[in-house]
């Protein structure tokens, strides 16, 4: 029965927060999280006693937020500024679908007035065809507009403009065209090249793997970076990856020889005494304690070791004045390493974690033209850092 009355007593705490929080939104003007706070409320159970006030509360927040939206529109209409054609067809959706979100609730009965609430409805559909149509029109020729101009920031204004119209109005006149066009003359590209400044001789295909930046996610909305250079495409900026050294370690075999000792638990011997007299619990039985013992093992280690390193310098040129923005240096390793070893005695002396060197074998050095690919991984990671940290980007 305690239980009972403290659960009652819970919910009608949790409900009249509710309701406090929803006549407070009511009052501050936010109508609309008021009626999704009391829409929420009132879907199951609608016809309970203690959700009344959720009702009375949903019907004045519809009609204040309709009034306010319907005097906003008397409002644009008197203004006619085509600007606003976008908030005049935001504002009927908005009506519209206050609606839809009220409709499933009712009927909604008021018990003490004995009247259902009321929610004066109103058909928006002709005003959202016809808002929708001006602020297409609008768009399209605004969009036009902008990309008769051949500043690039117009371009993109354009395209975000005609990507809206697209959502609101698929495939409105030659918006998708018209998308491409201001996608392409909006975007700076950027041609990504090397300058091979070492002694060594870098293959072909190991430079076009270097220069291949399309796993690394580089391009974003307005930039777009090419290795090779495409025709039809104006060029503006320059990204040089100037190799200035390229040094590659001989392969090397390092020995060396040690003896570990360690003690070991070997199974249980039994608790003798200082007078060699074997001991006894009290029970009886003859105490049992750890048999340890010294193990020794003579441990001779290989390492197996090569390493490739990269120094380049990465150069942001501008196209447009053939001027250098930006320098960064630049500097990439690549280690290879193999520990294996062998052992005479009890491998059991090793520390646990050192076991694992007795299972490995010798395997072959890779070859220095691997090593340069290899480091190539860690230099295009550096050069996507560059580019996406320090100010590449427009």
């Amino acid at each position: 029965m305690k239980k009972i009355t403290l659960s009652l007593f819970l919910f009608l705490i949790i409900s009249s927060c509710g309701v406090k929080q929803t006549q407070n939104l009511v009052g501050s003007g936010n109508y609309d999280q008021a009626i999704d706070n009391a829409a929420s409320n009132l879907r199951t159970n609608k016809d309970k006693k203690g959700k009344q006030d959720y009702i009375y509360l949903l019907e004045e927040a519809f009609a204040k937020a309709k009034d306010r939206d319907l005097n906003a529109i008397n409002l644009m209409a008197k203004d006619a500024n085509p600007a606003q054609l976008e908030k005049l067809y935001n504002t009927y959706l908005q009506l519209n679908s206050r609606q839809e979100k009220i409709k499933p609730l009712l009927p909604l009965r008021l018990i003490k007035e004995g009247r259902n609430a009321i929610f004066p409805f109103d058909n928006y559909n002709d005003q959202i065809i016809d808002s929708k149509n001006a602020l297409s029109t609008y768009l399209y020729a605004n969009a036009k507009k902008l990309m008769a101009t051949s500043d690039k920031m117009n371009y993109r204004k354009a395209y975000d403009d005609m990507v809206y119209l697209n959502q609101i109005n698929p495939n409105y006149k030659d918006v998708l065209r018209l998308m491409d066009d201001a996608k392409y003359k909006g975007s700076d590209y950027v041609s990504v090249y090397t300058k091979n400044e070492t002694n060594m001789i870098i293959p072909v295909h190991l430079q076009n793997d270097l220069l291949d930046f399309s796993t690394l996610g580089l391009n974003d909305k307005w930039t777009v970076y090419h290795s090779n250079k495409q025709k039809g495409f104006n060029y503006d900026y320059g990204l040089m990856i100037n190799f200035r050294e390229i040094y590659i370690s001989p392969e090397q075999i390092k020995e060396r020889e040690f003896v570990k000792e360690r003690i070991i638990k070997d199974g249980f011997k039994k608790l003798i005494d200082a007078n060699g007299k074997e001991v006894l619990d009290e029970k009886g039985k003859v105490v049992m304690v750890d048999n340890l013992k010294t193990v020794t093992a003579r441990i001779y280690e290989f390492r197996q070791f090569k390493s490739c390193q990269i120094t380049a310098k990465v150069d942001y040129i501008n196209f447009r004045n053939n001027q250098l923005l930006q320098s960064f240096p630049l500097t990439s390793e690549f280690i290879f390493e193999n520990i294996y070893a062998t052992f005479k005695g009890d491998r059991l002396a090793a520390e646990d974690n050192y076991y694992s060197y007795f299972d490995r074998n010798p395997i072959p050095f890779p070859s220095s033209e691997q090593m340069v690919y290899d480091t190539g991984i860690d230099l295009k990671a550096k050069i996507k850092d560059i580019i996406t940290r320090k100010s590449l980007r427009n």
